[in-house]
């Protein structure tokens, strides 16, 4: 048996993955001086009403004692598959590798970077539940994973840019971008996955759409990707974003989410992320 193992990047609450055999860790934000569970002890409706009342936030990954005490539960009946949320993005990979080093069963436990996050996180650990359930084993799940990661572009349109800069997980370069006026920022990762880089910038919002979608088509996005649009408390632009993108992408499966306190912690709220990932 392979069990398969995550975080709430996947935008999936303990309770939900349990409904798709997925063991979940959540991450962590803090916030008022208390510090919560996301998506179990706090929703993002509840993160935004306190936002509004309370201090700059901050987030944090699992700690190593919780990933601990998952593997050496789930090791007793099968081997684990750990896909974590980015390396660089979140301490949440190097959490993982080390509570592998310590655990006495770690030949049978594998850690994989997903190198992305939310959406394109979400469809891989699903995808590995259903790998799994077809009886791959962990090195043919990761071979198929893999394939898809090389495959993966994500976007993130930003409207409070200091949440960015506070955040810590900008180039250099983007730093810089937030003290300018009149302009729509579209950051993308960086070519290794750890940080955020200006993808562009544009005088309009529907000017930064568009270029996300002219990218999209460059790379020959068709009914082989997934797609997907978050928000932070923003629906009504973010179903806008949605319906363009689908008339770009006719045949491409769009859903639309929304983004989880800690990726609000990280991006801001009103901020919207557009991202792909090969099926």
């Amino acid at each position: 048996m392979i069990h398969i193992v995550s975080d709430t990047s996947t935008l999936l609450s303990t309770n939900q993955g349990k409904e798709h055999n997925i063991t979940i860790t959540p991450l962590n934000v803090t916030i008022g001086n208390r510090s919560y569970h996301e998506l179990d002890e706090i929703d993002t409706k509840g993160f935004l009403e306190l936002l509004k009342n309370n201090d700059i936030p901050m987030s944090s990954q699992p700690s190593i004692g919780e990933k601990m005490e998952i593997y050496e539960k789930l090791v007793l009946d099968g081997d684990i598959l750990d896909i974590t949320m980015a390396d660089g993005l979140s301490g949440t990979y190097a959490s993982a590798c080390n509570a592998r080093q310590d655990s006495t069963y770690a030949q049978r436990i594998t850690v994989f970077n997903s190198k992305t996050l939310c959406g394109p996180h979400r469809y891989l650990v699903l995808k590995a539940v259903q790998l799994a359930s077809q009886g791959k084993c962990i090195e043919e799940i990761i071979s198929e994973l893999q394939y898809s990661v090389d495959r993966e572009k994500s976007f993130l349109i930003p409207c409070d840019f200091s949440f960015l800069k506070r955040g810590g997980r900008l180039t250099p370069l983007a730093a810089t971008i937030g003290g300018m006026l009149k302009v729509v920022p579209v950051m993308t990762l960086t070519e290794d996955h750890t940080r955020l880089e200006k993808f562009t910038m544009k005088r309009t919002f529907g000017k930064a759409l568009q270029a996300i979608a002219e990218c999209y088509k460059e790379m020959g996005v068709d009914e082989n990707y997934y797609m997907t649009v978050t928000h932070a408390d923003v629906l009504d632009q973010a179903v806008k974003v949605k319906e363009y993108l689908q008339t770009c992408f006719p045949s491409t499966e769009i859903e639309l989410f929304d983004l989880s306190p800690v990726f609000i912690t990280q991006g801001g709220p009103g901020c919207i992320a557009v991202q792909v990932i090969h099926k």
